[in-house]
């Protein structure tokens, strides 16, 4: 059930509250102060709660909690607590400070933090563990450097991994660009991704992860671009009969916090709290990693039909789309993107 937002929030503490405790009077009470909880903290995800990501949240606060004697405490609520409108519902909430670490896509923080769309640009990474380079280096860092501009605090290493995005349609394969002619798209919200397909011809659709399934069953949409273990989560699989491995784009999930409330964080628990997102991020795409991998022979023996796609074709398509995008993001956001990517992309 969806928990009533303002009386959850008034409930959370974001201030500490040792300040407010009286003298104690021996060692066990003592003791017994030091262990009460001096900040307590929501954290959103838009996966599922059998997904690695929750599991690795769920861990990763709980260490923390640990590592501060119960002085932090976090809830975790997977598919953002249901709550109506979903991710960018989610992203007004951590901007207001209504909760306090969300994970969130490129593509969406994008519509808050604009130069967080280089994340989604089509064929920069080769693979998912090349992204990781590049959100863990420069890049990554101007990202952060923006996103402190507008209300909101990212860590060094803060991308949790998604994965490869593959295509998943159910009116034919998808080989070459003109496959993608007038087909509508599911995309999520931000402007990247949705570009990319009118590039290719086909009609971008933008709806929620958790309403995937029900368009693909009702026929809103042909077709919808995800990693292969975000397909089986939803069970995409039971309303995709194709999938088309096109590689055409990385996304994760970075790690976020409501600047104003980790700025009132001591430095004690902020080098806490930092040490145990470094880790788990990395724990979790090693996770992601495997699934994504392990997934596509799940999917074979469902009946699923699989191609892969060489991506020149597609890439040659996308110079005009490159050009309007490095103009948008900026001439230093895309210079970092093309050192991180190794190559020219515009």
């Amino acid at each position: 059930m969806e928990v009533d937002r303002r009386a959850f929030i008034a409930g959370i503490t974001v201030w500490p509250l040792a300040a407010h405790v009286r003298a104690a009077s021996g060692p066990d009470e003592a003791a017994q102060q030091r262990s009460r909880t001096d900040y307590s903290f929501v954290q959103y995800h838009n996966q599922t709660d059998s997904s690695p990501l929750h599991r690795r949240l769920v861990e990763m606060w709980g260490a923390i909690r640990k590592e501060t004697n119960g002085r932090v405490e976090t809830q975790v609520l997977a598919q953002n607590n249901n709550i109506p409108g979903s991710d960018p519902a989610a992203l007004k909430m951590l901007v207001t400070g209504e909760i306090q670490f969300f994970t969130l896509m490129g593509g969406i923080l994008g519509t808050v933090v604009p130069v967080a769309e280089v994340q989604q640009v089509p064929f920069a990474f080769r693979s998912a563990a090349h992204a990781h380079r590049a959100m863990d280096g420069p890049l990554g860092a101007y990202i952060r450097a923006e996103a402190a501009a507008k209300g909101i605090h990212g860590f060094p290493v803060a991308a949790f991994d998604n994965g490869m995005r593959q295509i998943g349609s159910n009116t034919r394969p998808v080989r070459v660009p003109s496959d993608l002619a007038d087909v509508r798209m599911r995309v999520p919200a931000g402007q990247m991704v949705a570009d990319t397909f009118k590039a290719f011809g086909a009609v971008p659709v933008t709806i929620n992860s958790r309403d995937i399934y029900d368009a693909l069953k009702t026929g809103k949409v042909d077709a919808h671009e995800n990693p292969l273990a975000l397909m089986e989560s939803f069970k995409l699989d039971e309303v995709t009969k194709y999938i088309s491995v096109t590689n055409h784009m990385w996304s994760g999930f970075n790690q976020l916090a409501h600047l104003a409330t980790w700025q009132k964080v001591p430095d004690d628990m902020k080098a806490v709290i930092e040490r145990n997102v470094a880790m788990y991020v990395r724990l979790q795409r090693q996770d992601q990693e495997r699934a994504n991998t392990a997934v596509r022979a799940t999917l074979v023996t469902r009946g699923l039909a699989f191609n892969d796609v060489d991506a020149a074709p597609f890439r040659r398509q996308l110079s005009g789309f490159y050009a309007t995008w490095k103009k948008q993001l900026g001439a230093k956001c895309w210079s970092l993107l093309e050192s991180a990517a190794g190559s020219s992309l515009a």
